[in-house]
């Protein structure tokens, strides 16, 4: 695993602190602080503990932060989906597409789900949304947020472009 620690430099400037400040809050030496933002030592456990407890984080958040400090850029997928015109991105946590549809079009089997929420913004057009005991109506700018699991129906009733985002359930804000 290889972390980056420079986001401690973020943080703490986020919060006004000094390296003076945020070695008497934490415990934590100035010097091991000043060497964790350069990344020339790797924090122990219990060093990053203490350091992310100031800042209101889970150890875990904190090393996740310092992991992920490169973007991830994927290429969009585009393909039909029975009268369904979709681009679509995938990252570990999400799946975003973009739909075209005209009306009449139905989208009565959607594509096999993980354990997520599903959320569907009409950006143009209108639809008919349903699920097992519910149907909506949804036009511009109208939005529904449901279990992705749930059987669930799309039926266009005017041409639409609508967004469908699929967050995965342990990662939901």
């Amino acid at each position: 695993m290889i972390c980056d620690f420079s986001i401690l430099r973020e943080l703490r400037k986020q919060h006004q602190y000094s390296i003076a400040d945020l070695s008497e809050r934490s415990g934590v030496s100035a010097s091991v602080i000043s060497k964790l933002e350069r990344n020339q030592t790797k924090g122990e456990i219990d060093t990053l503990f203490r350091l992310a407890r100031v800042f209101g984080l889970t150890v875990s958040d904190f090393i996740s932060l310092a992991e992920n400090r490169i973007s991830h850029q994927v290429k969009a997928e585009s393909y039909l989906s029975g009268d369904f015109r979709i681009n679509r991105v995938d990252y570990g946590n999400m799946r975003v597409m973009y739909a075209n549809a005209p009306a009449g079009a139905e989208l009565a089997t959607p594509e096999l789900h993980r354990d997520d929420y599903e959320l569907c913004w009409v950006l143009e057009g209108k639809i008919r949304f349903s699920l097992p005991d519910e149907t909506h109506i949804l036009t511009v700018g109208d939005s529904i947020q449901f279990d992705a699991l749930l059987l669930h129906n799309y039926h266009v009733l005017e041409d639409c472009r609508m967004l469908i985002i699929h967050l995965k359930k342990g990662k939901r804000f």
